[in-house]
């Protein structure tokens, strides 16, 4: 239904809950296959930076403003940084079958006023790459963005040329928005970054996809029987 102020204009619609949302606390996310700690130097440094070490760092972050690390006083040091970035809430990947930390994820440009949110500097290990827990990891985030935090909105974001991360936006529920040319230089390269969101009344469609495929009556010996996206009742095309 389309809404006109006083002045004949069109205007969007009312917004119910206009409050301030919560800024993240310090908790731990808990899933079936994996839990989210607060990251800490001390508590997974040598943990991650061993993980991290069984593939070729650099490759990891290609697409990350990140630069490649070689000893475990330069990931102490990357915690560092990302722990002292503002408005943004780091944590640790657990794998609950081993308690080893497997790889880090972000919440960042946490937006309290709008309630918006966006998943950023996802770095998986080979031990979490393509498996159950790594899409467990989107959706306990998801979950505290929307069920706990009530925000209106999640983000994801992208360089064109990084087709992984496209794809795994596609295949967790994000809608494709648009293409942000030239909107940044890093590694002394340009970035054209493609936006994808889910919005809140996107999420519960989102949710129960997720809840579905993670199901264990979805799995047989590890391996899936159907897939994330029929769950999701749609084909999301870009």
């Amino acid at each position: 239904m389309v809404q006109t102020n006083a002045h004949g204009q069109t205007v969007g619609d009312d917004v119910a809950n206009c409050e301030v949302r919560e800024f993240p606390k310090q908790v731990t996310l808990n899933g079936q296959y994996c839990r989210l700690e607060p990251l800490d130097v001390k508590k997974h440094s040598v943990e991650l930076y061993k993980a991290f070490q069984t593939t070729d760092v650099d490759r990891l972050l290609t697409y990350l403003i990140v630069k490649p690390f070689s000893t475990l006083q330069e990931y102490e040091n990357l915690i560092l940084e990302f722990l002292n970035m503002e408005n943004s809430v780091h944590y640790a990947i657990i794998n609950v079958e081993n308690l080893r930390p497997c790889g880090t994820i972000c919440l960042q440009r946490i937006d309290v006023q709008n309630g918006i949110a966006e998943i950023g500097f996802v770095i998986f290990s080979p031990e979490l790459q393509r498996t159950i827990a790594a899409t467990e990891v989107q959706y306990l985030l998801l979950k505290h963005v929307f069920d706990q935090l009530a925000y209106r909105r999640c983000e994801w974001k992208c360089d064109i040329l990084n087709a992984p991360s496209r794809n795994c936006a596609l295949r967790l529920g994000f809608k494709y928005e648009g293409l942000f040319r030239r909107s940044a230089i890093y590694k002394g390269r340009n970035r054209d970054t493609e936006w994808f969101s889910i919005v809140e009344d996107e999420w519960p469609g989102v949710r129960q996809a997720f809840e579905k495929w993670l199901s264990p009556e979805n799995f047989q010996d590890g391996q899936q029987k159907q897939r994330l996206r029929d769950f999701q009742g749609i084909t999301q095309s870009h």
